[in-house]
């Protein structure tokens, strides 16, 4: 039995529209209607046929809605969920896919109405593209949604929000707000950021040309251009939105870095094999792991 017959997507990005063809392919039967901020990109849904229904408005494509998801960016969740709430039935759940939590989940509480289940998720899984194009109907196969109840979440909800991952072909895991964005400080957050500056000071090297950078890009740096594509107002907002525990992870790598500079200086060529050697068995675990594929060039097709 599916967890919802009625389902309403607020945004149509990447994940809105991979959450459309994924509930199209594994839950036929599912009301679907969508909403998007951008006119063109609601013409375009209706051109593919992503949902039953496409409205206007945001609070029109939540009416009789059993369950809603948000995927907006982080710090629009809060004027969303507020244009949305006089709409909303009683009993509703409402969720999202944002890559911070704790934010968004203070940001919610205010907004919507105390007869309103809010249940937080993240679905971690994404490329750099966006729109509607973008999405794909596997998107979220055997990957993980947290979600992340606070002590005030009905635990029925979280259950049927599980299910709903489930359904869709994702493994999910339940975990604090403030746990979750320390976490993806550490694996997404920081290396977004990091791609970005690297990308960046590339591209403001007065001593190389720009021409060469892209001539002569090694996989390494290529890997991090594709990183530093991602969207930049989603990004913005998961920086600005989730800053403290950046923060903390970005000290903690600054004093790494550091300490890795020293090394080099001083040819201590052990500290870097043995950091080299530690970074190495990871990346195997993330493999054994089925998180990414062991084949060369990250499975790429040989040009």
């Amino acid at each position: 039995m599916l967890p919802f017959a009625r389902v309403s997507l607020i945004g149509m990005g990447l994940i809105g529209a991979s959450l459309a063809r994924a509930i199209r392919l594994r839950m036929p039967t599912v009301r679907l209607t969508v909403h998007d901020a951008d006119p063109a990109v609601c013409a375009r849904v209706t051109a593919l046929a992503l949902a039953d229904d496409v409205t206007d408005t945001a609070a029109a494509a939540v009416i009789d809605a059993d369950l809603v998801i948000l995927c907006v960016p982080v710090r629009a969740m809060g004027g969303i969920a507020a244009a949305i709430a006089p709409e909303l039935s009683a009993g509703c759940i409402v969720s999202d896919v944002g890559s911070v939590k704790a934010a968004v989940l203070a940001d919610l509480r205010a907004a919507l109405p105390a007869q309103v289940h809010i249940v937080p998720a993240h679905p971690v899984a994404g490329t750099e593209q966006s729109g509607p194009d973008a999405g794909f109907a596997t998107l979220f196969d055997g990957r993980w949604c947290i979600l992340t109840p606070d002590d005030d979440t009905d635990a029925g909800a979280v259950v049927q929000v599980a299910a709903f991952w489930e359904g869709l072909g994702a493994r999910t895991q339940v975990m604090t707000p403030v746990h979750h964005d320390l976490v993806l400080a550490v694996t997404s957050h920081l290396p977004h950021l990091i791609a970005y500056t690297i990308v960046g000071t590339a591209s403001d090297l007065e001593d190389v040309t720009r021409s060469e950078v892209i001539k002569y890009s090694a996989g390494g740096f290529r890997d991090f251009t594709r990183i530093a594509a991602s969207d930049p107002t989603m990004w913005r907002d998961v920086f600005l939105s989730n800053k403290d525990a950046v923060l903390e992870v970005l000290q903690r790598f600054s004093e790494d870095l550091s300490a890795l500079q020293r090394a080099i200086r001083w040819g201590d060529g052990e500290t870097l094999h043995a950091l080299f050697t530690r970074t190495r068995a990871v990346r195997r675990t993330i493999v054994d792991a089925g998180q990414d594929t062991a084949a060369a060039d990250f499975g790429r097709a040989s040009s």
